[in-house]
């Protein structure tokens, strides 16, 4: 066996190991998404099965989706966790979202200088002592799927996608207030409260939760 032979051996070998690292890391790198860390976490009190069916056409928010991956990855990976809301009623979750009303958007924001839709939802609730995620796909795996807009309550958390892109399922979180209205930052003008009529936003929901007792 000549020199060239085992050069091309020992590269060969080299890329092989590279693309085993490779994949290795990239499974890693976002542990904290991960079904089974999602299911293991020591903040959850109860775990229900979101009875949604995943088939090949699904309903939800009023549409249809058919072998979407996204939604088939969500629903699969998701389990409705419980939060401990019985003291709390959806007047109180409203009157205090509605105290940020005017707040600018900033991506990240929890305060009243500035404020991302995922950190109202996060502000809001902790006034209550209740603590959401800052991040709108893992808010939406908490309380009961409202798959219909008409069967939605107020203090209901709403949702949504494709608001901007990205590879996640859910993109938007808001707070339903009644009238078929709802509150939640906008990236042009900060905290508002919009109809769910509104031709982009209906198109865009996809369902809500009810985490309210």
């Amino acid at each position: 066996m000549n020199v060239s032979t085992e050069k091309v051996k020992l590269i060969t070998l080299l890329l092989i190991v590279c693309q085993i690292l490779n994949n290795f890391c990239s499974n890693h790198l976002n542990p904290e998404h991960s079904p089974q860390n999602f299911r293991n976490h020591t903040e959850i009190k109860k775990l229900e099965n979101i009875k949604v069916p995943v088939s090949e056409k699904t309903i939800i928010g009023n549409k249809s989706y058919t072998d979407n991956k996204k939604l088939k990855d969500f629903m699969n990976a998701g389990t409705a966790k419980e939060l401990n809301t019985s003291s709390t009623s959806s007047e109180e979750i409203i009157n205090t979202a509605q105290k940020y009303l005017g707040v600018p958007h900033c991506m990240g924001g929890t305060t009243m200088k500035c404020i991302d839709c995922s950190g109202l939802l996060v502000t809001v609730f902790a006034k209550h002592g209740i603590r959401l995620p800052h991040n709108s796909e893992e808010q939406a795996r908490y309380g009961k799927m409202i798959s219909r807009m008409d069967e939605l309550r107020k203090g209901d958390l709403v949702f949504f996608i494709r608001s901007y892109k990205t590879h996640h399922f859910i993109t938007h979180s808001g707070i339903y207030v009644g009238n078929n209205k709802f509150i939640h930052t906008s990236s042009k003008n900060g905290v508002i409260i919009t109809s769910l009529n509104d031709t982009w936003w209906k198109e865009k929901f996809v369902f809500g939760t009810r985490v309210l007792k």
